[in-house]
Protein backbone atom coordinates (compact mmCIF):
# COMPACT_ATOMS: atom_id res chain seq x y z
CA UNK A 1 0.00 0.00 0.00
CA UNK A 2 2.67 2.51 1.05
CA UNK A 3 4.86 1.61 -1.96
CA UNK A 4 2.00 2.39 -4.35
CA UNK A 5 1.20 5.68 -2.63
CA UNK A 6 4.91 6.52 -2.64
CA UNK A 7 5.13 5.93 -6.38
CA UNK A 8 2.09 8.08 -7.01
CA UNK A 9 3.54 10.93 -4.98
CA UNK A 10 6.89 10.74 -6.76
CA UNK A 11 5.25 10.66 -10.18
CA UNK A 12 3.26 13.79 -9.48
CA UNK A 13 6.13 15.77 -7.99
CA UNK A 14 8.49 14.88 -10.85
CA UNK A 15 5.83 15.85 -13.37
CA UNK A 16 5.84 12.36 -14.94
CA UNK A 17 2.17 11.59 -14.47
CA UNK A 18 0.39 10.95 -17.77
CA UNK A 19 -2.07 13.75 -18.46
CA UNK A 20 -4.55 11.89 -20.61
CA UNK A 21 -8.23 12.69 -20.29
CA UNK A 22 -10.18 11.03 -17.51
CA UNK A 23 -13.25 8.95 -18.38
CA UNK A 24 -16.69 10.36 -18.87
CA UNK A 25 -18.63 11.04 -15.70
CA UNK A 26 -15.58 11.91 -13.61
CA UNK A 27 -15.84 14.66 -11.04
CA UNK A 28 -14.65 18.05 -12.26
CA UNK A 29 -11.48 19.60 -10.95
CA UNK A 30 -11.27 22.28 -8.35
CA UNK A 31 -9.27 25.42 -8.93
CA UNK A 32 -7.33 26.86 -6.05
CA UNK A 33 -7.46 30.45 -4.87
CA UNK A 34 -4.10 31.14 -6.41
CA UNK A 35 -4.52 29.12 -9.61
CA UNK A 36 -3.86 31.11 -12.73
CA UNK A 37 -6.45 30.77 -15.46
CA UNK A 38 -4.82 30.58 -18.84
CA UNK A 39 -5.80 32.73 -21.78
CA UNK A 40 -7.47 29.70 -23.32
CA UNK A 41 -9.97 29.42 -20.47
CA UNK A 42 -13.38 30.93 -20.94
CA UNK A 43 -13.07 33.11 -17.82
CA UNK A 44 -10.30 35.27 -16.44
CA UNK A 45 -9.43 35.42 -12.75
CA UNK A 46 -12.37 33.24 -11.68
CA UNK A 47 -11.99 29.66 -10.38
CA UNK A 48 -13.42 27.22 -12.92
CA UNK A 49 -15.01 23.80 -12.59
CA UNK A 50 -13.54 22.44 -15.76
CA UNK A 51 -10.60 23.10 -18.04
CA UNK A 52 -10.59 23.85 -21.73
CA UNK A 53 -6.90 23.01 -22.02
CA UNK A 54 -5.83 19.69 -23.48
CA UNK A 55 -2.45 19.10 -21.80
CA UNK A 56 0.45 17.60 -23.68
CA UNK A 57 1.68 14.05 -23.16
CA UNK A 58 4.88 14.18 -21.06
CA UNK A 59 7.84 11.96 -21.78
CA UNK A 60 7.63 8.45 -20.39
CA UNK A 61 10.15 7.68 -17.63
CA UNK A 62 10.59 3.96 -16.90
CA UNK A 63 9.96 2.71 -13.39
CA UNK A 64 11.44 -0.53 -12.03
CA UNK A 65 8.34 -1.45 -10.13
CA UNK A 66 5.49 -3.26 -11.92
CA UNK A 67 3.09 -1.86 -9.35
CA UNK A 68 4.38 1.62 -10.03
CA UNK A 69 3.78 1.21 -13.78
CA UNK A 70 0.34 -0.19 -13.10
CA UNK A 71 -0.43 2.71 -10.84
CA UNK A 72 0.83 5.17 -13.45
CA UNK A 73 -1.54 3.59 -15.94
CA UNK A 74 -4.41 4.07 -13.51
CA UNK A 75 -3.43 7.72 -13.11
CA UNK A 76 -4.06 8.23 -16.82
CA UNK A 77 -7.72 7.42 -16.40
CA UNK A 78 -8.58 8.63 -12.95
CA UNK A 79 -6.60 11.65 -11.86
CA UNK A 80 -6.43 14.13 -14.69
CA UNK A 81 -9.08 16.45 -15.91
CA UNK A 82 -10.94 15.66 -19.08
CA UNK A 83 -10.79 18.51 -21.59
CA UNK A 84 -14.11 20.37 -21.75
CA UNK A 85 -15.63 18.09 -19.10
CA UNK A 86 -19.17 18.96 -18.07
CA UNK A 87 -19.82 20.13 -14.51
CA UNK A 88 -20.78 17.33 -12.12
CA UNK A 89 -24.43 17.03 -11.11
CA UNK A 90 -25.21 15.60 -7.70
CA UNK A 91 -28.34 13.87 -6.47
CA UNK A 92 -30.96 15.73 -4.45
CA UNK A 93 -30.28 13.73 -1.29
CA UNK A 94 -26.55 14.50 -1.48
CA UNK A 95 -27.37 18.21 -1.85
CA UNK A 96 -29.77 18.07 1.12
CA UNK A 97 -27.12 16.38 3.28
CA UNK A 98 -24.55 18.98 2.27
CA UNK A 99 -26.91 21.90 2.94
CA UNK A 100 -28.19 20.66 6.32
CA UNK A 101 -24.91 21.05 8.14
CA UNK A 102 -24.61 20.75 11.90
CA UNK A 103 -24.35 24.55 11.91
CA UNK A 104 -27.82 24.92 10.39
CA UNK A 105 -29.24 22.17 12.61
CA UNK A 106 -28.01 23.97 15.73
CA UNK A 107 -29.39 27.26 14.45
CA UNK A 108 -32.83 25.88 13.57
CA UNK A 109 -33.18 23.95 16.82
CA UNK A 110 -32.26 26.90 19.05
CA UNK A 111 -34.36 29.46 17.17
CA UNK A 112 -37.37 27.12 17.02
CA UNK A 113 -37.09 26.37 20.74
CA UNK A 114 -36.90 30.05 21.66
CA UNK A 115 -39.70 31.14 19.32
CA UNK A 116 -41.91 28.45 20.82
CA UNK A 117 -41.05 29.76 24.30
CA UNK A 118 -41.87 33.35 23.26
CA UNK A 119 -45.26 32.29 21.88
CA UNK A 120 -46.05 30.34 25.06
CA UNK A 121 -44.96 33.31 27.16
CA UNK A 122 -47.08 35.75 25.15
CA UNK A 123 -50.14 33.51 25.47
CA UNK A 124 -49.66 33.02 29.22
CA UNK A 125 -48.58 29.36 29.10
CA UNK A 126 -44.96 29.83 30.20
CA UNK A 127 -44.83 31.43 33.61
CA UNK A 128 -41.04 31.57 33.90
CA UNK A 129 -40.85 33.41 30.59
CA UNK A 130 -43.23 36.06 31.91
CA UNK A 131 -41.33 36.63 35.16
CA UNK A 132 -37.77 36.20 33.89
CA UNK A 133 -37.81 37.52 30.32
CA UNK A 134 -34.62 39.50 30.88
CA UNK A 135 -32.77 36.47 32.24
CA UNK A 136 -33.74 34.34 29.23
CA UNK A 137 -32.66 36.93 26.67
CA UNK A 138 -29.36 37.54 28.47
CA UNK A 139 -28.80 33.82 28.80
CA UNK A 140 -29.08 33.53 25.03
CA UNK A 141 -26.66 36.42 24.47
CA UNK A 142 -24.23 34.91 27.00
CA UNK A 143 -24.19 31.62 25.07
CA UNK A 144 -23.71 33.52 21.81
CA UNK A 145 -20.64 35.31 23.18
CA UNK A 146 -19.27 32.16 24.82
CA UNK A 147 -19.31 30.21 21.54
CA UNK A 148 -16.92 32.73 20.01
CA UNK A 149 -14.47 32.87 22.91
CA UNK A 150 -11.06 31.42 22.06
CA UNK A 151 -10.29 30.37 25.63
CA UNK A 152 -13.55 28.43 25.98
CA UNK A 153 -13.07 26.75 22.60
CA UNK A 154 -9.53 25.73 23.55
CA UNK A 155 -10.96 23.97 26.60
CA UNK A 156 -13.55 22.10 24.50
CA UNK A 157 -10.97 20.96 21.94
CA UNK A 158 -8.52 19.96 24.70
CA UNK A 159 -11.13 17.75 26.36
CA UNK A 160 -12.15 16.16 23.05
CA UNK A 161 -8.56 15.42 21.99
CA UNK A 162 -7.55 13.94 25.33
CA UNK A 163 -10.71 12.02 26.22
CA UNK A 164 -11.85 10.78 22.82
CA UNK A 165 -8.61 10.15 20.91
CA UNK A 166 -8.90 7.11 18.62
CA UNK A 167 -10.75 4.68 20.93
CA UNK A 168 -14.49 5.56 20.41
CA UNK A 169 -16.36 4.37 17.29
CA UNK A 170 -15.63 6.49 14.22
CA UNK A 171 -19.20 7.83 14.12
CA UNK A 172 -18.82 9.21 17.64
CA UNK A 173 -15.54 10.95 16.82
CA UNK A 174 -16.98 12.39 13.60
CA UNK A 175 -19.99 13.69 15.54
CA UNK A 176 -17.71 15.36 18.10
CA UNK A 177 -15.60 16.99 15.37
CA UNK A 178 -18.74 18.19 13.61
CA UNK A 179 -20.14 19.64 16.84
CA UNK A 180 -16.93 21.51 17.59
CA UNK A 181 -16.62 22.80 14.05
CA UNK A 182 -20.18 24.12 13.98
CA UNK A 183 -20.53 25.80 17.38
CA UNK A 184 -21.03 28.91 15.26
CA UNK A 185 -24.57 27.64 14.74
CA UNK A 186 -25.12 27.93 18.50
CA UNK A 187 -23.62 31.43 18.39
CA UNK A 188 -25.93 32.56 15.57
CA UNK A 189 -28.99 30.78 16.96
CA UNK A 190 -28.60 32.23 20.45
CA UNK A 191 -27.84 35.74 19.14
CA UNK A 192 -30.94 35.68 16.92
CA UNK A 193 -33.05 34.27 19.76
CA UNK A 194 -31.73 36.90 22.17
CA UNK A 195 -32.78 39.56 19.67
CA UNK A 196 -36.28 38.05 19.47
CA UNK A 197 -36.58 38.02 23.28
CA UNK A 198 -35.43 41.61 23.64
CA UNK A 199 -37.94 42.73 21.00
CA UNK A 200 -40.64 40.99 23.02
CA UNK A 201 -39.43 42.56 26.28
CA UNK A 202 -39.15 46.09 24.91
CA UNK A 203 -42.59 45.77 23.29
CA UNK A 204 -44.00 44.94 26.72
CA UNK A 205 -42.15 47.85 28.31
CA UNK A 206 -43.48 50.30 25.73
CA UNK A 207 -46.98 48.87 26.08
CA UNK A 208 -46.80 49.40 29.86
CA UNK A 209 -44.84 52.63 29.61
CA UNK A 210 -47.26 54.44 31.96
CA UNK A 211 -46.12 52.09 34.73
CA UNK A 212 -42.49 51.96 33.60
CA UNK A 213 -39.89 54.64 34.24
CA UNK A 214 -38.89 56.62 31.15
CA UNK A 215 -35.13 55.94 31.58
CA UNK A 216 -35.85 52.20 31.55
CA UNK A 217 -37.84 52.55 28.31
CA UNK A 218 -35.09 54.64 26.68
CA UNK A 219 -32.29 52.25 27.65
CA UNK A 220 -34.40 49.29 26.51
CA UNK A 221 -34.76 50.87 23.07
CA UNK A 222 -31.03 51.70 22.86
CA UNK A 223 -30.11 48.14 23.86
CA UNK A 224 -32.57 46.78 21.31
CA UNK A 225 -31.16 48.89 18.47
CA UNK A 226 -27.57 47.98 19.39
CA UNK A 227 -28.26 44.28 19.29
CA UNK A 228 -30.22 44.57 16.03
CA UNK A 229 -27.30 46.36 14.31
CA UNK A 230 -24.78 43.90 15.76
CA UNK A 231 -26.78 40.86 14.60
CA UNK A 232 -27.63 42.21 11.14
CA UNK A 233 -24.01 43.20 10.45
CA UNK A 234 -23.01 39.55 10.97
CA UNK A 235 -25.24 38.23 8.17
CA UNK A 236 -23.02 36.10 5.89
CA UNK A 237 -23.28 38.28 2.77
CA UNK A 238 -22.30 41.38 4.77
CA UNK A 239 -19.54 39.61 6.71
CA UNK A 240 -17.93 38.14 3.59
CA UNK A 241 -18.40 41.05 1.19
CA UNK A 242 -17.85 43.98 3.57
CA UNK A 243 -15.49 42.68 6.25
CA UNK A 244 -14.59 46.06 7.74
CA UNK A 245 -18.25 47.11 7.92
CA UNK A 246 -19.07 43.85 9.68
CA UNK A 247 -16.17 44.14 12.10
CA UNK A 248 -16.77 47.73 13.14
CA UNK A 249 -20.49 47.40 13.62
CA UNK A 250 -20.49 43.92 15.14
CA UNK A 251 -17.69 44.80 17.56
CA UNK A 252 -18.21 48.41 18.55
CA UNK A 253 -22.00 48.45 18.42
CA UNK A 254 -21.87 45.16 20.30
CA UNK A 255 -19.76 46.80 23.00
CA UNK A 256 -22.28 49.65 23.12
CA UNK A 257 -24.98 47.04 23.53
CA UNK A 258 -23.14 45.56 26.53
CA UNK A 259 -22.88 49.00 28.14
CA UNK A 260 -26.56 49.66 27.44
CA UNK A 261 -27.48 46.26 28.87
CA UNK A 262 -25.60 47.03 32.10
CA UNK A 263 -27.53 50.31 32.38
CA UNK A 264 -30.80 48.57 31.54
CA UNK A 265 -30.29 45.91 34.21
CA UNK A 266 -29.12 48.49 36.74
CA UNK A 267 -32.15 50.72 36.19
CA UNK A 268 -34.52 47.77 36.25
CA UNK A 269 -33.23 46.72 39.67
CA UNK A 270 -32.64 50.11 41.28
CA UNK A 271 -34.95 52.70 39.74
CA UNK A 272 -38.03 53.57 41.77
CA UNK A 273 -40.65 54.93 39.38
CA UNK A 274 -42.68 56.34 42.28
CA UNK A 275 -39.89 58.58 43.62
CA UNK A 276 -37.84 58.91 40.42
CA UNK A 277 -34.72 57.96 42.36
CA UNK A 278 -32.16 55.17 42.02
CA UNK A 279 -31.70 53.25 45.24
CA UNK A 280 -28.81 50.79 45.02
CA UNK A 281 -29.35 47.59 46.96
CA UNK A 282 -26.41 45.21 46.68
CA UNK A 283 -28.50 42.31 47.90
CA UNK A 284 -31.06 42.89 45.15
CA UNK A 285 -28.37 43.08 42.49
CA UNK A 286 -26.54 39.87 43.41
CA UNK A 287 -29.79 37.93 43.59
CA UNK A 288 -30.76 38.99 40.08
CA UNK A 289 -29.92 36.42 37.37
CA UNK A 290 -29.53 39.23 34.84
CA UNK A 291 -26.66 40.74 36.83
CA UNK A 292 -24.61 37.53 36.70
CA UNK A 293 -25.35 36.95 33.03
CA UNK A 294 -24.16 40.44 32.07
CA UNK A 295 -21.09 40.09 34.31
CA UNK A 296 -20.16 36.77 32.70
CA UNK A 297 -20.69 38.22 29.23
CA UNK A 298 -18.44 41.16 30.01
CA UNK A 299 -15.62 38.94 31.33
CA UNK A 300 -15.84 36.63 28.32
CA UNK A 301 -15.53 39.59 25.94
CA UNK A 302 -12.59 41.09 27.84
CA UNK A 303 -10.46 37.91 28.09
CA UNK A 304 -9.28 37.70 24.42
CA UNK A 305 -8.44 41.41 24.35
CA UNK A 306 -6.42 41.05 27.54
CA UNK A 307 -4.09 38.73 25.59
CA UNK A 308 -3.69 41.01 22.57
CA UNK A 309 -0.06 41.97 21.93
CA UNK A 310 2.03 43.94 19.44
CA UNK A 311 4.69 41.52 18.23
CA UNK A 312 7.68 41.70 15.84
CA UNK A 313 7.26 39.88 12.53
CA UNK A 314 9.28 39.07 9.43
CA UNK A 315 7.45 39.22 6.11
CA UNK A 316 8.60 37.26 3.06
CA UNK A 317 7.04 38.20 -0.29
CA UNK A 318 7.78 35.36 -2.74
CA UNK A 319 5.33 36.75 -5.30
CA UNK A 320 2.74 39.47 -5.77
CA UNK A 321 0.07 36.95 -4.77
CA UNK A 322 1.31 35.87 -1.35
CA UNK A 323 2.95 37.16 1.82
CA UNK A 324 4.51 34.73 4.31
CA UNK A 325 4.55 36.18 7.85
CA UNK A 326 6.95 34.73 10.42
CA UNK A 327 6.23 34.96 14.16
CA UNK A 328 8.21 33.80 17.17
CA UNK A 329 7.35 30.55 19.07
CA UNK A 330 5.82 27.30 17.90
CA UNK A 331 2.09 26.54 17.86
CA UNK A 332 0.17 23.28 17.96
CA UNK A 333 -1.57 22.26 14.75
CA UNK A 334 -5.14 23.17 13.84
CA UNK A 335 -5.03 26.81 14.94
CA UNK A 336 -6.03 30.14 13.43
CA UNK A 337 -4.41 33.45 14.26
CA UNK A 338 -5.95 36.92 14.14
CA UNK A 339 -3.71 39.79 13.08
CA UNK A 340 -4.05 43.53 12.51
CA UNK A 341 -1.94 46.61 11.98
CA UNK A 342 -3.88 48.34 14.77
CA UNK A 343 -4.88 47.26 18.26
CA UNK A 344 -8.67 47.13 17.78
CA UNK A 345 -9.50 47.49 14.07
CA UNK A 346 -9.38 45.26 10.99
CA UNK A 347 -8.46 41.89 12.44
CA UNK A 348 -8.04 39.19 9.81
CA UNK A 349 -7.83 35.45 10.38
CA UNK A 350 -5.27 33.10 8.81
CA UNK A 351 -4.20 29.51 9.30
CA UNK A 352 -0.99 28.85 11.20
CA UNK A 353 1.93 26.77 9.88
CA UNK A 354 4.21 25.36 12.57
CA UNK A 355 6.41 22.33 13.07
CA UNK A 356 5.20 21.97 16.66
CA UNK A 357 5.02 23.66 20.03
CA UNK A 358 8.80 23.28 20.52
CA UNK A 359 9.61 25.07 17.27
CA UNK A 360 11.09 28.55 17.48
CA UNK A 361 8.63 30.11 15.04
CA UNK A 362 5.36 29.79 13.16
CA UNK A 363 4.08 31.23 9.88
CA UNK A 364 0.93 32.59 8.27
CA UNK A 365 0.37 32.22 4.52
CA UNK A 366 -1.61 35.28 3.41
CA UNK A 367 -3.00 35.30 -0.12
CA UNK A 368 -3.73 38.70 -1.63
CA UNK A 369 -7.50 39.18 -1.73
CA UNK A 370 -8.26 42.62 -0.30
CA UNK A 371 -6.71 45.87 0.90
CA UNK A 372 -5.23 44.38 4.07
CA UNK A 373 -3.46 41.46 2.42
CA UNK A 374 -2.40 43.65 -0.50
CA UNK A 375 -0.74 46.02 1.97
CA UNK A 376 1.23 43.10 3.44
CA UNK A 377 2.83 42.59 0.03
CA UNK A 378 3.29 46.24 -0.95
CA UNK A 379 4.23 47.58 2.49
CA UNK A 380 5.42 44.70 4.69
CA UNK A 381 5.09 45.54 8.41
CA UNK A 382 7.75 44.96 11.06
CA UNK A 383 5.15 44.67 13.83
CA UNK A 384 1.59 43.37 13.96
CA UNK A 385 -1.07 43.09 16.64
CA UNK A 386 -2.24 39.57 17.39
CA UNK A 387 -4.18 37.63 20.00
CA UNK A 388 -1.87 35.32 21.90
CA UNK A 389 -4.73 32.88 22.54
CA UNK A 390 -5.15 31.20 19.16
CA UNK A 391 -8.49 29.90 17.92
CA UNK A 392 -8.80 26.13 17.32
CA UNK A 393 -10.55 24.78 14.24
CA UNK A 394 -11.78 21.34 13.26
CA UNK A 395 -8.38 20.12 12.07
CA UNK A 396 -7.22 20.42 15.68
CA UNK A 397 -9.26 17.24 16.27
CA UNK A 398 -6.93 15.32 13.93
CA UNK A 399 -5.51 13.71 17.08
CA UNK A 400 -8.80 11.84 17.45
CA UNK A 401 -8.25 9.87 14.23
CA UNK A 402 -5.83 7.07 13.44
CA UNK A 403 -5.16 8.25 9.89
CA UNK A 404 -6.42 11.04 7.72
CA UNK A 405 -5.91 13.17 4.61
CA UNK A 406 -5.42 16.94 4.48
CA UNK A 407 -6.31 18.31 1.03
CA UNK A 408 -5.62 21.98 0.29
CA UNK A 409 -5.79 24.25 -2.73
CA UNK A 410 -3.69 27.38 -3.15
CA UNK A 411 -3.24 29.41 0.01
CA UNK A 412 -5.22 26.78 1.90
CA UNK A 413 -1.82 25.20 2.57
CA UNK A 414 -1.49 27.74 5.38
CA UNK A 415 -4.34 26.16 7.30
CA UNK A 416 -3.61 22.54 6.46
CA UNK A 417 0.13 22.03 6.51
CA UNK A 418 0.67 21.92 10.29
CA UNK A 419 -1.47 18.80 10.69
CA UNK A 420 0.83 16.85 8.37
CA UNK A 421 3.99 18.39 9.80
CA UNK A 422 3.11 17.37 13.34
CA UNK A 423 1.71 13.87 12.70
CA UNK A 424 3.12 11.07 10.54
CA UNK A 425 -0.36 9.57 10.21
CA UNK A 426 -1.67 12.35 8.00
CA UNK A 427 -1.30 12.52 4.20
CA UNK A 428 -0.98 15.87 2.42
CA UNK A 429 -2.52 16.69 -0.96
CA UNK A 430 -1.73 20.22 -2.13
CA UNK A 431 -3.06 21.51 -5.44
CA UNK A 432 -1.77 24.83 -6.73
CA UNK A 433 -0.27 26.64 -9.69
CA UNK A 434 3.48 27.24 -9.90
CA UNK A 435 3.85 26.41 -6.22
CA UNK A 436 7.48 27.31 -5.60
CA UNK A 437 7.36 30.53 -7.62
CA UNK A 438 4.10 31.59 -5.94
CA UNK A 439 4.70 30.49 -2.34
CA UNK A 440 8.48 30.58 -2.14
CA UNK A 441 11.01 28.21 -0.67
CA UNK A 442 9.89 28.55 2.95
CA UNK A 443 6.69 26.58 2.47
CA UNK A 444 8.33 24.17 0.03
CA UNK A 445 11.23 23.44 2.41
CA UNK A 446 8.88 22.84 5.33
CA UNK A 447 7.09 20.22 3.24
CA UNK A 448 10.04 18.37 1.72
CA UNK A 449 12.09 18.43 4.95
CA UNK A 450 9.31 17.13 7.19
CA UNK A 451 6.88 15.13 5.04
CA UNK A 452 8.39 12.18 3.13
CA UNK A 453 7.28 11.52 -0.47
CA UNK A 454 5.10 8.56 0.59
CA UNK A 455 2.97 10.98 2.64
CA UNK A 456 2.42 13.76 0.15
CA UNK A 457 1.10 14.65 -3.29
CA UNK A 458 2.11 18.10 -4.51
CA UNK A 459 0.11 18.77 -7.65
CA UNK A 460 1.56 21.76 -9.46
CA UNK A 461 -1.04 22.44 -12.15
CA UNK A 462 1.38 24.59 -14.15
CA UNK A 463 4.15 21.99 -14.10
CA UNK A 464 1.79 19.09 -14.80
CA UNK A 465 -0.10 20.94 -17.50
CA UNK A 466 -3.53 20.99 -15.90
CA UNK A 467 -5.65 20.51 -12.83
CA UNK A 468 -6.40 17.05 -11.45
CA UNK A 469 -9.65 15.18 -11.26
CA UNK A 470 -9.76 15.93 -7.55
CA UNK A 471 -12.29 13.35 -6.43
CA UNK A 472 -10.67 10.39 -8.18
CA UNK A 473 -7.28 11.45 -6.85
CA UNK A 474 -8.69 11.95 -3.35
CA UNK A 475 -10.69 8.73 -3.30
CA UNK A 476 -7.78 6.55 -4.41
CA UNK A 477 -5.47 8.14 -1.85
CA UNK A 478 -8.14 7.77 0.84
CA UNK A 479 -8.51 4.02 0.14
CA UNK A 480 -4.78 3.31 -0.13
CA UNK A 481 -3.87 5.33 2.95
CA UNK A 482 -6.63 3.64 5.01
CA UNK A 483 -7.76 7.06 6.14
CA UNK A 484 -10.68 7.63 8.49
CA UNK A 485 -11.44 11.23 7.56
CA UNK A 486 -10.59 14.04 5.12
CA UNK A 487 -10.07 17.69 6.09
CA UNK A 488 -10.52 20.20 3.25
CA UNK A 489 -9.23 23.76 2.89
CA UNK A 490 -10.21 25.44 -0.35
CA UNK A 491 -12.11 28.40 -1.71
CA UNK A 492 -15.91 28.43 -1.53
CA UNK A 493 -16.41 26.73 -4.89
CA UNK A 494 -13.69 24.15 -4.34
CA UNK A 495 -14.92 23.37 -0.85
CA UNK A 496 -18.46 22.79 -2.12
CA UNK A 497 -17.39 20.48 -4.93
CA UNK A 498 -15.08 18.36 -2.79
CA UNK A 499 -17.58 18.13 0.07
CA UNK A 500 -20.35 17.02 -2.28
CA UNK A 501 -18.04 14.52 -3.95
CA UNK A 502 -17.06 13.05 -0.59
CA UNK A 503 -20.67 12.75 0.53
CA UNK A 504 -21.58 11.02 -2.73
CA UNK A 505 -18.77 8.49 -2.25
CA UNK A 506 -19.27 7.94 1.47
CA UNK A 507 -15.99 9.57 2.53
CA UNK A 508 -16.19 11.34 5.93
CA UNK A 509 -15.00 14.90 5.42
CA UNK A 510 -14.94 18.35 6.95
CA UNK A 511 -14.70 21.43 4.78
CA UNK A 512 -13.85 25.08 5.19
CA UNK A 513 -16.14 27.40 7.13
CA UNK A 514 -16.46 31.01 6.03
CA UNK A 515 -17.93 32.51 9.22
CA UNK A 516 -14.84 33.97 10.90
Amino acid sequence: MEAETHSLALDLEKGTANLLASPAGSTPSIASKTDEVSADDHTQGVPVLYSTVTPPEPAYIPEPSVKANSLRSSIRHRHLLKAKALPKKFGHWVLVQWFMTTYRKFFLFIVTLNLTAIILTATGHFRYGQTHTGAILLGNLLMAVLMRNEFFLRILYFLANHLLAKWPPLKVRLAVSSTLQHVGGIHSGCATSGLAWILYKVANIIRDRQRTASPVVVMGIITNLSIIISVVSAFPWIRQSYHNVFERHHRFIGWLGIAATWTFVFLGDCYDSATGLCEIHATTMVRDQQFWFVLAMTIIIIIPWAFTRRVPVEVEVPSKKVAIIKFKRGIQQGMLGRISRTSVLEYHTFGIVSEGTRADCHYMVCGVQGDFTKSLVENPPKYLWTREIKCPVVSNTSKMYRRGIRICTGTGIGAGLSTCLQSDQWFLIWIGSDQIATFGTTVHDLIVNNIPPERRILWDSKKLGGRPDVMNLLEETYRKWNAEVVFITSNDQGNREIMLGCKERGIPSFGTLFDF
